[in-house]
């Protein structure tokens, strides 16, 4: 669930890079994406912090206390990946938004298949067992997300929509929350 809601947070930048774009507003589309980060920050806070009670909230609920244990464990191992997952959201719409898709999938598939030989290693051929399937998704979407941001910034396909960072995309943070707020919650 909580990797659903990142992407419906992500969904105000179709709006606000879409707009942009369209005005010909190129250097504001980068603003937007940094401004779309620091609200996925936030809520990946608030979504770990929830994680690591999970056994707690199962049991508050009655599940099984081994499945609780279990979940609360993998939860753990998955919330770094969290992270890397919104702000890879972004960068998603910020390049769909200019029409940018052959390297979205290009940078989609060599991580998985760099989580495909991740995964065999940490769960079959070292202790972790469990534990690696968590870690190596966690990994893998880190992966992703380097891996297209640094095309972004290197890119000069970007040169007038990525300007480098900016303390100004503070300021459109509460913009960027009235339109992502609504979307997650539409795809919640």
């Amino acid at each position: 669930m909580s990797f659903i809601f990142q992407v419906g947070l992500s969904g105000a930048l179709e709006t606000l890079c879409g707009q942009g774009f369209g005005a010909k507003s190129y250097r504001m589309l980068g603003i937007h994406l940094q401004s779309s980060c620091i609200v996925s920050l936030v809520f990946t806070i608030f979504i770990s912090i929830l994680w690591f009670f999970t056994e707690s909230v199962f049991g508050l609920i009655r599940q099984d206390p081994n499945i609780s244990k279990q979940a609360a464990i993998y939860m753990k191992y998955q919330a770094p990946g969290l992270l890397a997952y919104g702000f890879l959201q972004n960068i998603l719409r910020f390049c769909q938004t200019q029409s940018i898709v052959t390297p979205l999938v290009v940078f989609s598939f060599v991580p998985l298949v760099i989580n495909i030989g991740i995964s065999y290693v940490l769960v079959y051929l070292t202790s972790l067992g469990f534990i690696g399937a968590p870690i190596a998704t966690s990994i893998s979407l880190w992966i992703a997300f380097l891996s297209l941001g640094t095309y972004v910034i290197c890119s000069d396909k970007f040169k007038d929509t990525w300007t480098g960072f900016s303390l100004e995309s503070i300021r459109y943070v509460v913009t960027n929350l009235t339109l992502s707020l609504p979307s997650a919650a539409m795809v919640w």
